[in-house]
């Protein structure tokens, strides 16, 4: 029988106000036919991903494989529901807010450790020296993409935390970073090579291969696996190993964006 985990409440937190990507913009996005800004994606990941840590901890920080998909947007204020069902060793995760359907996701907690992922079959390369508007071939397939190193220590690792609403003690106890950071590294990809419009984060998948540390340097290798056009919006699919310090594998992603979406007429 399936096992109903305690619901993850959070009131959203739009973290992105201020971004380059003024798709978190209340105005901008009313015309993508949106009713306010949205909370990133990568913040409702990290909303999500609090289920699993809380059932497995470490182990799942260590080895744990997790996915979501985001189907409508979170708000800012708005209260979200992480709701969480396990069966046979498998959550599915689901995200409510205003009595919709928000996103939906799984986790698990592999019994090994994955495969080794070799560092030499992701090429690392820079972010490009300028940044140009985005196009088409911008993202063409097969480009191998990187990104600034990013980190988060002392007190930027506390405000995180807290912008995400988690309340788990392990990060601050033992010195962790939250798997969130990974997903904003690769939300870098995009904007660290490119001068991007308005664009959305629309699902990932992300195999944990390593605890990261407060502090720890990180930066993704990142490959163009597709790009595509789907009902007027443009697609770009990345495959990337994300890092910590230059050596260390911390996760083996798939990442999803509509990089230039579909704009709505004004109501």
């Amino acid at each position: 029988m399936p096992n109903r985990l305690e619901t993850h409440r959070v009131v959203a937190y739009n973290t992105a106000k201020q971004s380059e990507n003024k798709m978190h913009d209340d105005n901008v996005a009313r015309r993508f036919g949106f009713s306010g800004g949205l909370v990133p994606g990568v913040d409702v990941f990290a909303y999500m991903m609090h289920v699993p840590v809380a059932r497995w901890g470490r182990d799942f920080l260590s080895r744990g494989l997790v996915e979501a998909r985001f189907i409508k947007p979170v708000y800012d204020g708005e209260t979200a529901d992480v709701d969480a069902t396990e069966h046979n060793g498998l959550l599915t995760i689901e995200v409510f807010s205003r009595n919709e359907l928000c996103a939906t996701g799984t986790a698990t907690l592999p019994a090994a450790p994955a495969t080794a992922v070799s560092l030499s079959e992701y090429i690392a390369v820079p972010m490009v020296a300028e940044r140009k508007p985005v196009s088409a071939a911008t993202f063409e397939t097969g480009n191998w993409l990187g990104t600034t190193p990013r980190r988060w220590a002392g007190q930027d690792a506390a405000d995180y935390l807290a912008d995400i609403r988690e309340p788990d003690p392990i990060f601050a106890r033992e010195g962790l970073g939250h798997p969130g950071l990974i997903q904003r590294v690769m939300n870098r990809v995009l904007v660290d090579n490119t001068i991007l419009g308005p664009w959305i984060h629309v699902g990932s998948r992300m195999q944990l291969l390593s605890a990261a540390r407060v502090g720890d340097e990180i930066t993704a290798r990142a490959k163009v696996t597709a790009n595509y056009e789907k009902k007027g919006h443009r697609f770009v699919e990345l495959d990337a190993l994300v890092l910590a310090n230059g050596t260390t594998p911390l996760a083996h992603c798939q990442h999803t964006a509509i990089y230039q979406p579909r704009e709505q007429a004004a109501a």
